[in-house]
């Protein structure tokens, strides 16, 4: 079809290629029409991309890091015993309707290091060191202190107050 409308397009047009012209030959569209709707400013990008350079050569060992109990298995482990442990502590206090300001303590003490644990590994993914090492110690920094903030005030809450389990416990049946 488009070698015959080619072939039209050469000799003299009839009626008929010329009515079928504008449905399969494009025209240049306008530098305008191709930028998107509603874009008023240029892209920009927040971290410009690293320069791909390699740094060694494909024959150089991986470094490993030295082994720590901190960091590694022991710490999975260590989260993994901390987010199991919330579930019976946060299920107990209200299927069985004690008041035990031990159990309460314990909940408040684990909430507050799984939250730690859990606002720390968000810091560390998405705050790299080799790109922005000032934003990563400052949101080291202000989880520390919020953490520290965040214990005394459940601190607080549990030994001049009704508690946790027990303020959960009126809320939910006001």
């Amino acid at each position: 079809m488009l070698s015959t409308l080619a072939r039209a397009s050469a000799k003299p047009s009839s009626p008929l290629t010329q009515s079928l012209r504008p449905s399969f030959v494009r025209t240049a569209v306008p530098k305008s029409t191709r930028i998107a709707a509603f874009h008023a400013t240029q892209r920009q990008q927040i971290l410009p991309p690293l320069p791909q350079t390699i740094e060694g050569t494909a024959n150089d060992p991986t470094p490993v890091p030295t082994p720590e109990p901190v960091h590694g298995s022991y710490h999975w482990s260590f989260e993994r015993i901390v987010s199991a442990g919330l579930i019976p502590l946060t299920i107990a206090p209200f299927a069985a309707g004690s008041l035990n300001p031990v159990t309460d303590s314990i909940l408040c003490a684990l909430l507050v290091i799984h939250s730690h644990i859990g606002f720390e590994s968000c810091i560390v993914d998405y705050f790299p060191v080799k790109r922005i090492p000032l934003a990563r110690k400052v949101a080291m920094w202000a989880l520390r202190i919020g953490t520290l903030t965040l214990g005394v005030a459940l601190y607080s809450f549990e030994t001049n107050d009704v508690g946790i389990t027990e303020a959960v416990t009126r809320i939910w049946h006001a």
